[in-house]
């Protein structure tokens, strides 16, 4: 996979420099043979993510469901993507789906980072249940002190500092090929953190995909910010709102338990 070529690089380098000329050796053919095998081991990992990809369906109520091929095509041609949808729209938990139908989450995984640990939960659940799955599969999230992720998943939602906290030990972010920051407009450190970083990381790793997403967003300010990034802008849906009115209980009123104004 592509995730492995600098390691399989730097190997040959290190056996090409080490044995030259008539010093390549018996040994030197040996270690030549086992970086072989790793390529090739590396190569049905991938036949075997890409068989492995799990059925995609997208519910027909949700207003993004009318974007999922103009979403997949311009996250093929883009490097950065801003996505504005109302609230109700279903970017949370279809946009992940739309970057596997595009391509992605092949060669590395698909993160989806939140403000929040219990909507990193529930968008992973629910995203699980979609695609007919438990979680821990194809799909997993990892909150502070619980990771139920797997190593062959192909979507991880988690936390805005998870993912802070993996750039200390991976400052290039090499586990993933495609990043969505969804809920950009709170603007917290977390995030605003999380946005340098990749602008700075899209100048050196072209593989990479950024998906920027929000309710309320300034979408020109965004995408200036990422060199004139496209924008998607997607409707969201109303649902209907009723008022009851529950009986006056004196008794409750007399003990200042309720007040009725």
């Amino acid at each position: 996979m592509e995730k492995d070529q600098p390691a399989f690089s730097k190997r040959l380098n290190r056996i090409l420099t080490k044995y030259t000329g008539s010093d390549l050796t018996e040994k030197a053919v040996q270690q030549l043979i086992i970086l072989e095998k790793n390529i090739g081991a590396s190569v049905s990992g991938k036949q075997l993510r890409v068989k492995n990809l799990p059925n995609l369906s997208y519910p027909e109520t949700l207003p993004i469901t009318s974007r999922k091929d103009d979403i997949a095509e311009t996250i093929r041609n883009h490097q950065v993507v801003i996505i504005a949808g109302d609230t109700g729209s279903g970017k949370s938990t279809q946009i992940p789906k739309m970057c596997l139908e595009a391509g992605r989450g092949i060669e590395r995984k698909i993160a989806c980072t939140q403000p929040r640990r219990i909507a990193a939960t529930t968008i992973a659940g629910r995203i699980a249940e979609e695609l007919g799955e438990e979680i821990g599969h194809s799909v997993g999230y990892k909150i502070r002190f619980k990771d139920r992720t797997s190593p062959d998943g192909y979507i991880k939602v988690m936390t805005d500092g998870m993912l802070l906290a993996e750039t200390q030990h991976d400052p290039g972010l090499h586990a993933y090929d495609t990043i969505i920051v969804d809920e950009a407009h709170e603007r917290s450190l977390n995030i605003d953190f999380i946005l340098g970083i990749l602008k700075t990381l899209l100048e050196t790793r072209r593989d990479l995909r950024v998906i920027i997403t929000s309710a309320t967003i300034d979408t020109e300010k965004f995408s200036a910010a990422f060199g004139g990034a496209p924008v998607i802008e997607v409707s969201g849906r109303r649902f209907p709102v009723t008022v009851e009115y529950l009986p006056v209980d004196s008794r409750l009123q007399e003990t200042g338990d309720v007040t009725y104004v």
